[in-house]
């Protein structure tokens, strides 16, 4: 099997990438970097989740960096244009995935940003590239976002605490917005 540090934002997203990489011969071990997550109980509880979930699955959890300020400093100015948001916060993340790779000795990379359709998939690998290489890394790239519907039912069976926005305060206030929007067409559509 080959040894690959797979990035991950929370226990749910990270159900069937591991399995599909698994299948693939792939020895997941899991990285967790995500100082983008807010408020700090959020950061905390989607933490303790996937802390639990590893240790039930036999998976190796490695916790890295979350430095909160250089986020509020790298990422937080692109406030409301979310393709600058986003690429910088995959840029935070994934570079310290990578950097943990490297000084870890694994070969290969990857990220379960992949599996959820509300990530910018393309700007998400196209990072994830350009870091992998720099740090003599090989990206695994693969599109899990077909299975985002059996990872959301997994995790549902499985008690899994989920959360309804990506995690900085920018998707938490986007996504409630987006909920507003749904709540406010289905009664114009029974109103009809």
């Amino acid at each position: 099997m080959t040894k690959l540090l797979l990035h991950a934002c929370c226990a749910p997203c990270s159900l069937e990438p591991v399995r599909l990489l698994m299948e693939e011969g792939f020895e997941p071990t899991i990285c967790w970097t995500n100082p983008n997550i807010q408020p700090v109980d959020e950061h905390g509880r989607r933490l303790e989740e996937l802390r639990q979930w590893c240790a039930g699955s036999g998976l190796p959890l490695i916790e890295a960096g979350d430095d909160r300020a250089r986020w509020d400093r790298a990422v937080a100015p692109f406030g409301a244009d979310r393709e600058r948001r986003c690429r910088a916060c995959y840029a935070l993340r994934l570079a310290e995935a990578c950097r943990v790779a490297r000084d870890q000795g694994f070969s290969h990379v990857a990220t379960t940003l992949a599996v959820s359709p509300y990530q910018l998939f393309d700007t998400c690998n196209d990072v994830l590239e350009r870091l992998a290489a720099a740090h003599g890394l090989t990206p695994v790239i693969r599109d899990f976002r077909p299975w985002y519907p059996e990872a959301t039912r997994r995790s549902r069976e499985l008690g899994m605490y989920r959360q309804n926005y990506c995690g900085c305060r920018f998707s938490a206030a986007e996504a409630a917005l987006d909920r507003a929007r749904l709540r406010d067409e289905r009664k114009a559509a029974r109103g009809k």
